[in-house]
């Protein structure tokens, strides 16, 4: 028997429950045992090299998986890991690949590789009124490759669950427009194929729609104890920064000058506003 490789990416309940798939080749060898060693190969937070062995065993639920799997607590929803049978040394050996540098993607930090669908999707908005938008938004959004989701505005209603009537549409036009002024949405015109997918740009011969277009935030992350000022916590201000826009799209002349009068004011570096991104202006965020 030869070794089996496959790469998955965790998600949030994979996390949760402890688990993770395998490669299919191992199942007929290993789904009988009441055990099976597995060896988890991790650098902590990108850094520190840490190794553990578990007591695991498979369990079929919609794929065959390894339970029992402590995963260390820098490892995010999205992180992507490379699971290997070795069945020359019976055993399961599980690897993350750490980053060269942290990664932050929406206030959170990445120290290891991860998909960006991945973690797109597996957002977890709270109650609020945003919240409930933004995760409307990339949880039933078209998600593309790089992370970006896009979702017909007008099916935002029933999904964000604000109510009906002229009371939710209040509390929803209000919500979409705090989290575009955030920098977290922004509105495009596109279209709707025939399977009833968002499309951006919009393309000929399909129905033309308004869409809500989500791009991840991502940045220079940081190792721990490094940053007093980590956004993840109550609401908090946030200082100006440039944000992507959706492909095609432009900045518009407002934002080309609160961003030339944020860099007078020293808030942000002297850069320029390359073509294909805006500039979202200091503000107040919820936690």
């Amino acid at each position: 028997m030869r070794t089996a490789t496959r790469r998955f990416a965790l998600w949030r309940a994979d996390l949760d429950g402890g688990v993770c798939a395998v490669p299919e080749e191992c199942v007929p060898a290993l789904r009988d045992r009441a055990e099976v060693a597995v060896v988890l190969e991790h650098r902590t937070y990108g850094l520190t090299p840490a190794r553990a062995v578990f007591a695991s065993a498979l369990a079929e639920d919609v794929e065959w998986q390894l339970t029992g799997i402590e995963w260390p607590g820098d490892v995010r929803p999205g992180t992507l890991v490379t699971v290997s049978w070795q069945p020359a040394r019976d055993e399961i050996v599980i690897r993350t690949t750490a980053l060269e540098e942290p990664i932050r993607v929406d206030g959170l930090d990445y120290y290891h590789e991860y998909d960006p669908k991945v973690v797109t999707r597996s957002f977890e908005a709270g109650r609020s009124n945003r919240g409930r938008v933004l995760h409307a938004v990339r949880r039933q959004g078209r998600v593309l490759d790089d992370g970006s989701a896009v979702l017909p505005a007008d099916a935002v209603p029933a999904l964000a669950g604000l109510g009906r009537g002229a009371k939710g549409r209040f509390l929803l036009g209000h919500a979409v427009d705090q989290l575009i002024r955030e920098g977290f949405l922004t509105r495009v015109p596109g279209s709707i194929d025939g399977t009833g997918y968002a499309t951006f740009p919009a393309v000929d011969g399909q129905k033309p729609a308004e869409l809500l277009f989500y791009a991840p935030l991502v940045e220079e992350g940081v190792y721990p104890g490094e940053d007093e000022n980590h956004p993840d916590r109550a609401e908090h201000l946030v200082n100006g920064f440039v944000r992507r826009l959706p492909p095609g799209a432009h900045a518009s002349e407002r934002q080309l000058t609160l961003h030339q009068q944020a860099v007078e004011e020293e808030e942000i570096d002297a850069d320029p506003l390359e073509p294909g991104y805006t500039f979202v202006k200091k503000h107040h965020r919820p936690g």
